[in-house]
């Protein structure tokens, strides 16, 4: 064991990455600088070693086999808002969809595919989005040469270019009580923080709408996604939250 049962125990509303290969490490790590907290589940004791030395802090890991009950209940599934399987093997993928969403109905789960014939095996099995890496991969390159510039911005919302943005939910729920109800003019996010509100997810209908009108009036169950930099996001929290 990684870090402490008893630290692990105390987890609530945290996300469960089974695999900590290229694509687990990257999750894992995305969610870090997001402050998600996450516990990992993998069999390799050396690969784990790995990252924590690279990483220069304990990894929150139980040293397992993530296809088995025992496992996941170590990593606190019952208590866990989210799971993402990103385990080499498909059928193994498969298996871990089926247990997670047996030991936690209202889990949201990821998994990774390699093979397109695997998706649907995997919604069956309870995963709520399939992601197949390779796919995703050889669209990205060849889109590098038809949009260049469209692929460019997309890398700096997803983090592949150093001069990172960032895209942030801000719910309805989130906002200060003062601030709930205003109109998207009202709410000036964009004088306050320098952020963008790009798109709005309506509450009502679930409809997503791009570039809400200014005279909108936020209601409850709406989301708004906001588009900035480190320092714009960090204002936008501190000034709407």
């Amino acid at each position: 064991m990684i870090r402490a049962d008893q630290e692990i125990k105390s987890f609530r509303d945290h996300v469960i990455v089974c695999g900590f290969g290229r694509n687990g490490y990257k999750a894992y790590d995305e969610l870090r600088h997001s402050g998600t907290r996450a516990v990992i589940v993998e069999q390799s004791q050396q690969l784990l070693n790995a990252a924590n030395d690279a990483l220069g802090h304990q990894i929150p890991a139980v040293l397992g086999d993530a296809t088995t009950d025992s496992a996941l209940r170590q990593a606190g599934i019952e208590h866990a808002r989210a799971l993402i399987t990103a385990l080499p093997k498909d059928a193994d993928n498969v298996f871990v969809a089926l247990t997670a969403r047996e030991l936690n109905p209202n889990l949201v789960i990821i998994a990774r595919a390699s093979a397109r014939s695997s998706v649907s095996k995997l919604i069956s099995a309870g995963a709520n989005s399939v992601v197949l890496p390779d796919e995703i991969g050889g669209s990205h390159m060849a889109n590098l040469i038809i949009r260049p510039e469209v692929i460019k911005f997309l890398d700096m919302i997803s983090g592949l270019d150093p001069n990172k943005l960032r895209l942030e939910e801000l719910s309805f729920n989130e906002l200060k009580p003062t601030m709930r109800g205003q109109s998207i003019r009202e709410l000036d996010v964009r004088s306050r923080t320098g952020a963008t509100i790009i798109a709005l997810r309506r509450g009502e209908s679930g409809d997503l709408e791009v570039s809400p009108a200014a005279d909108y009036r936020t209601a409850a169950g709406d989301v708004l996604l906001v588009l900035g930099n480190e320092s714009q996001i960090q204002a936008l929290h501190q000034q709407f939250k």
